[in-house]
């Protein structure tokens, strides 16, 4: 029997957000008993006829239905674009009205993280308006917890909402320590969680 895994499904295009999803797969690693899936989606192609190959020339695997319906837990996360999910995680999203009928993930935890190029640019609404779509589906969001000192003192990213990353100039994919510090904890704690639901059921 394989183990339970909780699956990090990102976008990226900077290397910010594909950074964090990273590290969470670190917390999430730090677990007996669960491991990590790391997947990402195609981009959105402007021309209809379009497609993508079936498997990218780098970086992660693209995530598949069955991917999302047997994981234990779920960490999502997207660059943001004006506020909100990048189109490509938007699109991926949009075709699990049948996970939704099934009621596959009702009841598994979940959490979300972004990145931005700039201090003001939407990582909150980006985080808030990821987990809507969570909610639907009938997951249990997890946010961090004040209790993580890196919260209280990190001047980059990191809210209680979820993990983030605030691109520098010099490396903007870089984390600082307080970001890649709060991304194993994240991965952690979900991994935690996700194995005790999992074990109940």
């Amino acid at each position: 029997m394989s183990k339970p895994y909780v699956l990090i499904l990102y976008y990226s295009r900077s290397g910010g957000t594909q950074n964090l999803a990273l590290h969470i797969a670190r917390g999430v690693d730090k677990v007996e008993g669960i491991e990590a899936r790391i997947r990402t989606v195609p981009p959105v192609s402007t021309v209809v006829e379009r497609t993508a190959s079936a498997v990218p020339d780098s970086g992660a695997v693209f995530c598949s239905k069955d991917d999302l319906r047997n994981c234990a837990g779920l960490a999502l996360g997207s660059a943001t674009r004006f506020g909100n999910m990048a189109a490509a995680m938007k699109y991926f999203l949009d075709t699990t009205a049948d996970l939704w009928a099934d009621h596959v993930l009702v009841g598994k935890p979940a959490s979300v993280f972004t990145s931005s190029a700039s201090i003001h640019g939407g990582q909150e609404s980006t985080l808030l308006t990821m987990m809507v779509p969570l909610l639907h589906h009938g997951m249990l969001i997890q946010g961090l917890p004040y209790s993580l000192p890196a919260l209280n003192q990190t001047r980059s990213g990191g809210t209680p909402y979820g993990v983030t990353h605030l691109q520098g100039s010099d490396d903007p994919a870089k984390l600082s320590a307080d970001e890649a510090s709060l991304a194993v904890a994240a991965g952690t704690q979900l991994a935690q969680t996700a194995l005790r639901l999992n074990s109940t059921t």
